[in-house]
């Protein structure tokens, strides 16, 4: 039987897809879903041209290491290439066991659990623990993942200035302390490349009971002792009760993980429905992982190496008089203040092929629009002499 619209009532929803006017401005302008044809450690191909990659998450540049690479390949002779399944029935596998070991062991938590994908990780550490007459205090800066946990929790929230202890010990007394009370914030939030107040922040938890959740997806193997993250950096690993996070950034593989105590865990694995009906980490992002875990603790000149760009890099954009929104990290924002602005400086750059992401509100605060950058252990001399290139020339055109 063949089906036609013709005379049936107009489907509003299918309109609304038709005539949106934030999909014709990204399809018009293309800032975004841009497709990189070819890459080879910081240099990628786009659109037939070679670009320096700018804006990628593999903080350590571990995603070309030949252990790494290996240690992918041998999972799928091992395992293959998927546990066809969730962890809670027949996706269970040696493979995670191993990661979560090592995860837990590493960050100083009793136990892990993996997923395959950070925002489930991070979303199923706020929405698996809140539930609807709690209250989960938030920085409003806070990642998409940890709202969508959030209202998934039915729990109510109150959010808090960025990154001020002084706001959320005012938001804090205004809550009921009979109230069960989660707080959950970034340890390096990724577009200001801010470092959270950690040492403030439970000290302020403790005092009114609260359930601390970390997502430390951009501090992991940035921070920290060896890379362990943005709680061991302010050596307060013992006043929080979870870090989730992300495997896809510094372990340069996909997937994620939350680790805390070993009840919060086996709770997280009876209650959490993205934990409970989530297809298990397939091997091979398992594998890339753990190896990745490895190197970092046995290769320190990655993590060496990644610092000493980050000052390099950021020594150069406050010689340009950028505004970098005092980026503490290699995460670093260019701010330019309007979507104009940051549209330019973002074009302006791809010209002189240097490849950045461009942020506009309400992703970001309004008037903080901005180009999103994040610097590599990989960069090399040559690379950043083109970068300095295409920064001076953008800076120029502003």
């Amino acid at each position: 039987m063949i089906f036609s619209r013709a005379n049936k009532t107009r489907n509003l929803i299918a309109g609304r897809c038709e005539s949106d006017s934030m999909t014709r401005f990204r399809l018009k302008y293309a800032p975004w879903y841009r497709s990189i044809e070819a890459q080879r450690g910081t240099h990628i191909r786009v659109d037939g041209r070679d670009m320096i990659m700018l804006s990628s998450n593999d903080y350590l540049g571990l995603s070309f290491h030949p252990r790494v690479i290996e240690a992918g390949k041998r999972a799928l002779d091992v395992w293959g290439t998927s546990p066809t399944g969730a962890r809670s029935s027949n996706g269970s596998r040696g493979y995670h066991e191993e990661l979560e070991s090592a995860l837990a062991e590493f960050l100083g938590m009793e136990a892990c659990h993996v997923s395959s994908a950070g925002y489930l990780s991070c979303l199923s550490g706020v929405a698996a623990f809140a539930t609807k007459g709690d209250c989960v205090i938030a920085d409003k800066n806070v990642h998409s993942c940890l709202w969508d946990g959030i209202r998934l929790s039915m729990a109510s929230v109150e959010r808090f200035s960025h990154n001020s202890p002084e706001d959320l010990r005012t938001v804090l007394q205004a809550v009921p302390r009979e109230t069960a009370k989660l707080l959950v914030f970034e340890g390096v939030y990724s577009m200001e490349g801010h470092i959270a107040r950690v040492p403030e922040f439970i000290e302020l938890a403790a005092e009114s009971g609260c359930f601390v959740v970390v997502d430390d997806a951009h501090g992991f193997g940035v921070l920290g002792r060896g890379g362990r993250g943005t709680v061991d950096h302010f050596n307060a690993t013992g006043g929080v009760d979870l870090i989730v996070g992300s495997l896809s950034k510094s372990l340069a593989s996909t997937g994620g993980f939350v680790a805390g105590s070993r009840a919060s865990i086996e709770y997280l694995r009876t209650h959490s429905k993205q934990t409970i009906f989530s297809a298990a980490l397939s091997p091979a992002p398992a594998a890339i992982a753990l190896e990745a875990l490895r190197v970092l603790q046995e290769e320190p000149v990655h993590h060496e190496r990644l610092w000493a760009n980050t000052r390099r890099y950021t020594d150069l954009l406050k010689s340009l008089k950028l505004d970098t929104w005092e980026s503490e990290t290699p995460a670093v924002p260019i701010v330019l203040g309007s979507k104009e602005h940051a549209y330019r400086f973002w074009t302006h750059l791809l010209e002189k092929g240097v490849f950045t992401v461009m942020s506009i509100a309400p992703a970001v605060p309004v008037g903080k629009d901005l180009v999103r950058t994040a610097i590599s252990a990989m960069h090399t001399d040559e690379d950043f002499e083109r970068i300095a290139e295409a920064m001076t020339y953008a800076a120029r055109r502003l």
